[in-house]
């Protein structure tokens, strides 16, 4: 009866709280006594549901399960694609995520074969000091077996206060016996940006993300280490940037601007329209500024590539985004779970909403099939007069595939000789290194390394012909020099090896001197614009 009662009170909380923040019944934003009578009977009508269901159904009801899993993420799904529900432990990992720091170990996992596998850990924290590698499997947290528990499970044991000793036993190809790791719990950042370095000489790599509070600070600190102002070009790397925080979004924005340019607005049925400028502006750095971007980047990555593109300030390049332009207002709820509700639309500068259509399409078309409108439902201006599209995410200024694998690549990767580089590395990179051989930054995978990938694949039963390895010899070497690196030296230096080949960033580094000329033609235009003004050149 408790149960029944908390879940109850949590569908009332969600209704209450949708009301406040836009409502879900009809198109009155204020509350009336007919309104009123809707809630009462709608809270009437699930409470009698829930009543006979938990006194008949088949089996016993799990009643928090009905509702956390059931009712309220059903009656969210009715409205839009992006009003959730979080139950304690989805919430605590947004606020995690939105925060930029947890306590734990500092390394990621997941499934793999009914295991959980460490896939990379983050260098400098507890884990990779304490020499645990991508690939170990966990078998131990503390005594307690891993076995029959999810890699959420595990995850959770990980954590803990800072300070505190955790005991981890993993299993280690090459090793007959199991591996003992005492390891010392603290404080682990979640870092938006992933990586900034000198791509070539001249050009600076920055790769973003997410958008979480410290997103602001961690890029204005890559384009001081990157000495920005000086370089002949910027990448900015926003490629399956998921969003984050709208304010995150606005101050990157900031950043590479002019001061009191708009940078992205919002407004709902029940919220008032709201404008973000520039406040700082980006205080001369003009450096050229090209943006990768591709199917899953999505919200605040696509506020700020939206705004950078409006402004002709840069370049974007890849693919088209994913069409997220809905605004979550996220409130916290009793038994420490949480609601984020869209409560607004927002919009590029030059007026572009970038959100795609999701109500004519079943969820599964929105989310997988990304399907996008046949014809642009928006053409609008760039500052310097360039048309650009809404209503289907931002479509790129130059755009560039993916590259598909080959069926020889897909092969080995199911497998699982490699794995994807978000993936962790394949049995083959953790039978290598288990020989414990010295590895250097001058490793390339030569014809000793290829000598053993070929033992490694006639023992697994691999089938494959040397006509297949010739054709793909280029992309095999970078897959075990990419694996080694990330499981030696972490994941900013197995990145690097992946970016060497990659065909959008090459595109993007050559598209430098078209984002300049862009640049300087739209601060002319803007100046004859406003009178004939003088401008100075980047």
């Amino acid at each position: 009866m408790k149960a029944e009662r908390r879940g109850l009170f949590l569908v009332v909380a969600v209704l209450l709280v949708s009301a406040v923040l836009g409502g879900v019944y009809g198109p009155n934003v204020r509350a009336t006594a007919a309104s009123t009578d809707d809630y009462q009977v709608a809270v009437r009508d699930f409470t009698k549901v829930l009543d006979v269901v938990q006194a008949n159904y088949a089996e016993h009801v799990d009643v928090d399960k009905a509702v956390y899993q059931g009712a309220i993420p059903g009656m969210l799904r009715m409205l839009d694609p992006h009003s959730n529900f979080f139950d304690a432990r989805q919430f605590a990992l947004l606020r995690e995520d939105q925060r930029g720091k947890y306590y734990g170990v500092g390394m990621v996992v997941a499934p793999r074969e009914n295991h959980t596998v460490v896939m990379a850990p983050y260098v400098g924290a507890p884990a990779y000091n304490a020499g645990i590698r991508p690939g170990d499997v966990i078998v131990k947290v503390d005594e307690k077996s891993t076995d029959g528990l999810t890699t959420s499970d595990v995850a959770d044991m990980l954590k803990g206060a800072k300070g505190t000793i955790v005991k981890i036993t993993i299993s280690r190809e090459g090793y007959a016996d199991p591996l003992v790791f005492t390891v010392t719990r603290d404080e682990i950042p979640r870092h938006s940006v992933d990586i900034a370095f000198m791509l070539k000489p001249g050009v600076g790599y920055i790769r973003l993300s997410g958008f979480n509070e410290t997103t602001d600070r961690e890029i204005a600190e890559g384009l001081k280490k990157l000495n920005a102002p000086t370089l002949d070009g910027l990448i900015l790397d926003m490629r399956a940037n998921p969003g984050g925080l709208l304010n995150e979004a606005v101050a990157v924005g900031d950043m590479f601007l002019e001061k009191n340019q708009l940078i992205v607005s919002h407004h709902g049925r029940s919220s008032t329209e709201r404008k973000y400028y520039a406040i700082r502006g980006n205080q001369g750095n003009t450096v050229p500024l090209v943006i990768l971007v591709n199917g899953n980047s999505a919200s605040a990555t696509e506020i700020v590539s939206g705004a950078v593109q409006d402004h002709d300030r840069g370049l974007i390049v890849g693919e088209t985004t994913f069409g997220k332009g809905l605004v979550q207002t996220v409130s916290p709820l009793s038994e420490n779970t949480g609601l984020a509700l869209t409560t607004a639309r927002y919009y590029t500068p030059s007026g572009r909403l970038i959100q795609r259509d999701y109500k004519s399409i079943s969820l599964y078309e929105y989310h997988y099939e990304r399907k996008v409108p046949e014809h642009p439902t928006e053409v609008k201006l760039t500052d310097s007069g360039r048309q650009v599209t809404g209503g289907g995410g931002i479509t790129p200024d130059i755009t560039v595939p993916a590259p598909k694998l080959t069926k020889f690549q897909e092969a080995l990767i199911r497998a699982d000789v490699f794995f994807p580089y978000e993936a962790g590395v394949g049995g083959f990179t953790r039978f290598y290194l288990g020989t414990r051989p010295t590895i250097t930054k001058d490793f390339e995978a030569n014809d000793v390394v290829l000598k053993d990938l070929r033992e490694y694949m006639a023992k697994k039963n691999v089938h494959y012909t040397e006509p297949e390895l010739a054709e793909n010899l280029d992309w095999v070497k970078r897959k075990i020099k990419q694996e080694v690196f990330l499981s030696v030296f972490g994941q900013q230096e197995g990145f690097k090896v992946e970016l060497e080949a990659d065909p959008q960033v090459q595109k993007a580094v050559d598209a430098i001197p078209q984002a300049r000329a862009l640049y300087e033609n739209a601060r002319k235009v803007v100046a004859q614009r406003m009178g004939g003004a003088s401008v100075d050149q980047p």
